[in-house]
């Protein structure tokens, strides 16, 4: 089983500190969720209507031709590499493990790059995966150089998939406009920026080919009906995105503060989440940990990924764990 954020229930019983006294910063998931309309009893009884105006509204959210709804990002992660076989796949690294679990599962060529290597590989091999912003790095990509990279694949039949999880709050960069085009897949999560993750909702974003090969692949009735309806309400929502999109910003730059005044200056980040390598990464990962807040250790190379507080209390929760590490190991 992969290592993911979230896993409150086993910090709760490893370090014996109830559940609920957790500050849990482990997950790059927007800690607050724009007030949600309730949900009729229609969609709980009856078999989910698939022209609900969900898709509508999701391609006028994100600005694309067209896409189909799954079952969360993950479910398109791990179903896309069984619409393709024996290829050779670049997956830049470090990223979200489940990219290259898949694609290996269904017994592609897997070589996991560091991004400086993109344009060596690039002409190599018929898949290049990457996330924009990187998950955990932050690192961003700009639609010229993505566009570059796409034209080299799509001209000999390859794709270049790009996994948009934390991209809404700077929607510029996204190639959504861009998957009328052949061979470019995009995956979008609705969980991350409106908070909704238990809704288990993303979209992929490519050619109708793609999408028709995908839909008949996954089935029918993939999201539940309460999910496409609050999903479809959030995303017709411009007021509650613009207010979600400005807090995560501020937020995000207070996070990089506080952690740059406690000497842990990021290295990368984006609106949901910052990341800092150190050396001792696992100390510190252990020592709030001792201290009820839970954050994202990596390994590979060694650094803590940090989420937002959702209030105050958390805010100051984190800031004492902070000072008081630095303080006993400076």
């Amino acid at each position: 089983m992969l290592e993911h954020g979230g896993r409150l229930r086993e910090a709760a019983q490893k370090y014996n500190i109830a559940l609920s006294l957790w500050l849990d910063l482990s997950t790059g998931i927007a800690p607050y969720t724009p007030e949600l309309a309730p949900v009729s009893t229609d969609a709980w009884r009856r078999l989910p209507e698939l022209d609900d105006g969900l898709e509508a509204a999701a391609c006028a959210f994100y600005s694309a031709p067209q896409l189909l709804p799954v079952a969360g990002s993950q479910a398109a992660i791990q179903a896309l590499p069984r619409l393709r076989k024996n290829q050779q796949v670049a997956i830049v690294s470090p990223a979200y493990a489940e990219h290259a679990a898949a694609w290996l599962r269904e017994g592609h060529q897997v070589n996991e790059i560091e991004a400086s290597a993109i344009d060596a590989y690039v002409g190599q091999v018929d898949v290049l995966v990457l996330i924009n912003p990187g998950n955990p790095t932050g690192t961003f990509y700009s639609p010229q150089q993505l566009l570059g990279w796409h034209r080299q694949l799509a001209g000999r039949g390859g794709w270049l998939v790009v996994d948009e999880a934390f991209i809404d709050c700077t929607p510029e960069l996204s190639l959504a406009p861009q998957t009328a085009k052949p061979g470019l897949i995009v995956l979008r999560s609705l969980g991350k920026f409106f908070g909704l993750a238990g809704a288990r909702l993303g979209f992929v974003l490519a050619e109708p080919k793609v999408l028709a090969a995908l839909d008949a692949l996954l089935g029918p009735w993939t999201i539940s009906g309460p999910t496409r309806q609050i999903a479809s309400s959030v995303l017709a929502d411009r007021p509650a995105q613009h207010l979600q999109r400005q807090r995560l910003l501020i937020d995000s730059a207070r996070l990089q503060q506080l952690l740059t005044v406690n000497g842990l200056e990021p290295s990368g980040g984006c609106a949901l989440f910052q990341r800092v390598e150190l050396a001792n990464a696992a100390q510190l990962h252990g020592f709030l940990a001792e201290r009820g807040v839970l954050v994202r250790l990596f390994n590979t190379p060694p650094g803590i990924r940090f989420g937002l507080p959702a209030d105050e209390p958390g805010w100051q929760r984190l800031a004492r764990g902070l000072s008081d590490f630095q303080q006993r190991y400076k």
